[in-house]
């Protein structure tokens, strides 16, 4: 085998095994879980960088500020336990391309979809791509009530997780 052949081989394992991208969507309606997760994350952020900005000559700030970095963290881990506790997380995964290719396919635009500019009828494709790129294998039905059911806002982001980790680019076009 050429050196060239080894090459290839070396990055086409690499290729292969790449994961496809996902997208994590959390829902909590409890906001005083969400108040307190944001409100200990900046108080961690403003800890660490009181700290980072201190003199490396004035030990006693020094031990202050490493001091209020701990407790902050502390709080943080808390705050995110608890707020894991009553979030609750969906994941999507991008499909390939010719699944994808395939479900727009199967929900083509009307004339006056299309004239608007749409490329698939979103009514019947949001809940299935939702549900095929579910990796929680959330049914379409399910897909479908929360569309209709949700708040105009949370059902906007529920179909943006499914929809935007189709479109997750990792590649870079650099100057190599």
């Amino acid at each position: 085998m050429t050196t060239t052949a080894n090459t290839w081989a070396a990055k086409a394992k690499r290729l292969n095994a790449l994961k496809r991208p996902t997208q994590v969507l959390t829902i909590c309606e409890d906001p005083d879980a969400r108040e307190r997760l944001a409100t200990a994350k900046a108080e961690a952020q403003q800890a660490a960088d009181l700290l980072a900005d201190v003199d490396q000559d004035d030990d006693a700030r020094r031990t202050l500020y490493e001091a209020r970095v701990k407790q902050t963290k502390t709080e943080l881990a808390a705050a995110q336990k608890a707020f894991d506790a009553v979030a609750v997380t969906l994941t999507f995964t991008a499909l390939e391309r010719t699944a994808l290719e395939q479900l727009q396919a199967k929900h083509p635009a009307s004339e006056e979809q299309e004239a608007d500019g749409d490329q698939f009828a979103m009514e019947s494709f949001a809940p299935e791509l939702i549900a095929a790129a579910s990796v929680d294998g959330m049914p379409v039905d399910a897909a479908r009530q929360y569309l209709d059911t949700w708040s105009a806002g949370d059902a906007r982001a529920l179909w943006n997780a499914a929809w935007s980790v189709q479109h997750t680019r990792r590649t870079d076009l650099g100057k190599g």
